[in-house]
């Protein structure tokens, strides 16, 4: 498995980008010991044990042997970003003069009267007064239960359903849809044969002679729905980019499934 350097997503072997976040996965390599798959800048082989360096360094001896000069990666350096320098600001200049405001004459000022006023308590000043008498307050009605208005008898009580997601294909030379089986975990695409029947039969589709008899398969998988090539003769493609066998594609709505070459026998990707 090619674990992705993004979402650490386990891909199979031999994936060239992942299959989660589309991601390039690093470049593999074949052990030059037991010739399993492992990653170019490992320095073992996971299965062997076998040193990958020492073979790396006896490649580079034999270039050397053969006169050719590895040439060196130019290294492209950022230029730095020109700072200016800080200026000191100017200092503050004091004034010349200082302004002369003579104060304020206060016999001059008109008299200012500050009013206090005055309360006066209703109740001490008139000794004969009753206090209040206090309202009486109505009485709080009894709270009536409600109750739910009868359904007549026989009637079914409607409960909420869970809506499930369904996916289909449309055939885009025909425009002919096909619903994917909710109850099948793997849908088989391709023509009949004595081995794997086919869920999705395409022999009756144009050119349906450039499509293997046992050609790809659509895996569902949660609400999540990946194709995978199984080892078809003319390939399967994803949106023009070729799907190679052991890897998996998540579908997604819109994505454009050519099963064999020249675009001939197409499906559209949808879900409702």
């Amino acid at each position: 498995m090619v674990v992705c350097p993004n979402c650490n997503h386990s891909n199979p072997d031999g994936a060239v980008q992942c299959e989660a976040c589309y991601t390039p996965l690093p470049a593999t390599m074949s052990c030059p010991s037991c010739a399993s798959t492992v990653q170019v800048d490992a320095a073992f082989c996971g299965q062997c044990g076998f040193n990958l360096r020492s073979a790396t360094a006896t490649t580079g001896a034999g270039s050397a042997a053969t006169g050719t000069t590895p040439i060196p990666a130019t290294v492209a350096v950022e230029p730095k970003p020109h700072i200016p320098s800080l200026t000191n600001p100017d200092p503050l200049v004091k004034p010349s003069y200082t302004p002369n405001i003579p104060d304020p004459d206060p016999s001059a000022l008109p008299p200012t009267s500050v009013n206090t006023p005055t309360y006066s308590n209703p109740v001490t000043s008139n000794p004969t007064s009753q206090p209040p008498i206090p309202l009486s307050q109505p009485p709080t009605p009894p709270i009536q239960p409600v109750v739910p208005p009868s359904r007549p008898a026989g009637s079914a009580v409607s409960s909420t359903q869970l809506q499930l997601l369904s996916a289909r294909l449309i055939h885009v030379q025909t425009d002919r849809p096909i619903e994917l089986p909710q109850n099948l975990s793997v849908v088989h695409m391709g023509k009949p044969n004595d081995r794997i029947p086919p869920d999705i039969d395409v022999s009756g589709f144009p050119n349906s002679e450039i499509v293997s008899r046992i050609h790809a398969d659509i895996r569902m998988e949660g609400d999540s729905y990946y194709l995978e090539d199984v080892g078809s003769a003319n390939g399967t493609y994803v949106n023009n980019l070729p799907l190679l066998p052991g890897n998996r594609h998540r579908l997604r709505p819109g994505d454009r499934i050519a099963l064999g070459k020249g675009d001939l026998v197409t499906f559209l990707f949808q879900m409702s």
